[in-house]
């Protein structure tokens, strides 16, 4: 009689695979074929990773984060520097931007990993 799958891999925490972008269960498989798209399954362990529906849940997140983040900064260049509101498209945007990007990547995998921690489905009623 074979062992369980999930008795061969021990639970990683979802921080340690989600934000480096690699499989929930071994933590060594690559999580994502593109910048976003989740790959098909584990190259390593063969997770299959069609139980993934992050949804909107890391954009959400990013939104308020960032979007807290650039607004304190925007008050606190305006009230200390006062300059002309180029000077705020000029400097804003690409931090807003880049902040998005680059947190969205990490948050997903988190996500997708607490899922996988969680065993999180889709809600059923009646069974």
């Amino acid at each position: 009689m074979s062992e369980p799958q999930n008795l061969r891999y021990p639970p990683l925490p979802p921080t340690q695979s989600g934000l480096r972008g690699r499989c929930p269960r071994c933590g060594q498989g690559k999580l994502f074929d593109g910048f976003l798209t989740t790959a098909k399954s584990c190259e390593r362990c063969g997770l299959d990773f069609e139980f993934i529906d992050s949804g909107d849940g890391p954009a959400v997140f990013i939104i308020l984060f960032v979007g807290f983040l650039v607004a304190a900064g925007v008050f606190a260049v305006e009230m200390t520097f006062m300059p002309p509101i180029w000077v705020h498209l000029l400097l804003w945007g690409p931090i807003t931007l880049g902040l998005s990007l680059g947190f969205l990547r990490p948050l997903k995998g988190l996500m997708i990993a607490q899922q996988y921690c969680r065993s999180a489905g889709e809600g059923r009623l009646g069974e």
